[in-house]
């Protein structure tokens, strides 16, 4: 305790939610390494970018929002989504001064002393009046489990792991999950793979039509209530559904995107239904999605019976000097940014020791 450093905030994570709210913390009079310090455990700026293969061009990336205070203008399209946005984080840390610590392992937040919170590191322990917590959901990649999952003599990989199509030439290739990451690795992968399947849980839904700011509203309120109540978020795609666009529609007439109910068992060589069918694979890759990368708030108990963490907006209603950005609702880059100014608005508030509204 005696050899932590003190500051009012620390905001763990530099993503475009962490980024959003240092801006806004730099913005409305704190200084860097004297009032707050963000921690990054990433080797370089870039977020979760940086890690995304490199296939995934620019020109892909559905609704990637500019960071607040700074577009992101001229980039060519047919460059990877990694190059391009880890740039311009970078170059966003450097005009805004934010100065991010890394690579900064943060191991737990826990209490302090005096209604402080340590926050304990790879580089030492923090003391802070208060918390945003802006870590993602990159390094918790969600893997389901399956009867003889263990026996498959194949590779297994999810897409945190994705290499790029190249590496799947001639291979049979089972891709798991009704997300956009499963669509674009199945329309990636058909030109080099010798067979893809596709097999979700549940029907895909494909939405018609333009993405428009009420839909988008509407997707995010549905989100929100989830994490209102306390209940594990669910991601904003799985209550939109999919965009129906050209390359969708050609993928559908082409049988890439001709969508199987979910397999039963894994097998040595493949995987098996119970009404009998089995199919020989040599790859299954997982596009199961994220869960939130927060276990490191597990001392604080913030979990509620329902298993999520309850919000009232970015703050946690069991602890109001933390704030979840990036989590839930805020799981996309323009939400992001609006939390990232919200979690700043009440945290000045709680500082200033002014009532928070509940």
């Amino acid at each position: 305790m005696n050899n932590s450093r003190e500051v009012d905030v620390v905001v763990i994570g530099a993503g475009q939610a962490g980024l959003a709210g240092a801006y806004h913390l730099r913005r409305t009079g704190f200084e860097p390494e004297r009032d707050f310090v963000v921690l990054d455990h990433a080797p370089a700026p870039g977020g979760a970018w940086q890690f995304r293969w490199p296939s995934l061009t620019y020109g892909k990336v559905h609704g990637m929002h500019a960071l607040p205070g700074m577009e992101l203008t001229d980039a060519d399209p047919a460059r990877p989504s990694a190059e391009v946005i880890a740039e311009y984080f970078g170059a966003y840390e450097r005009a805004f001064d934010l100065r991010v610590r890394r690579p900064v392992d943060v191991k737990a937040v826990r209490e302090g002393e005096g209604g402080r919170l340590l926050v304990e590191t790879s580089d030492g322990t923090w003391s802070t009046r208060a918390l945003i917590n802006a870590t993602g959901t990159w390094d918790r990649p969600f893997w389901p489990r399956y009867p003889g999952q263990e026996t498959f003599r194949g590779r297994q990989l999810h897409t945190a792991q994705h290499p790029g199509p190249e590496e799947f030439a001639g291979l049979r290739v089972v891709v798991v999950g009704g997300g956009a990451s499963g669509t674009q690795h199945l329309m990636e992968l058909a030109p080099y793979a010798a067979a893809t399947t596709w097999v979700t849980r549940r029907p895909p839904v494909f939405r018609e039509g333009p993405f428009t700011e009420d839909v988008g509203r509407a997707a995010v309120a549905l989100v929100e209530e989830r994490v209102r109540q306390g209940l594990p978020p669910r991601s904003v795609v799985s209550v939109t559904g999919l965009p129906l666009n050209d390359a969708i529609r050609q993928a559908v007439a082409d049988g890439v995107l001709d969508r199987q109910p979910m397999f039963d068992r894994i097998t040595p060589d493949g995987v098996d239904w119970d009404d009998g069918r089995h199919l020989d694979a040599d790859v299954i890759l997982w596009a199961t999605g994220f869960r939130a990368a927060i276990d490191h708030l597990a001392p604080l108990k913030l979990r509620g019976p329902g298993g999520g963490i309850r919000l009232d907006g970015t703050r946690v209603t069991a602890d109001p000097r933390v704030h979840l950005v990036g989590y839930g609702p805020s799981a996309s880059t323009v939400g992001a940014n609006r939390a990232g100014r919200a979690a700043v608005r009440d945290i000045r508030r709680l500082l200033a020791g002014e009532p928070v509204a509940v």
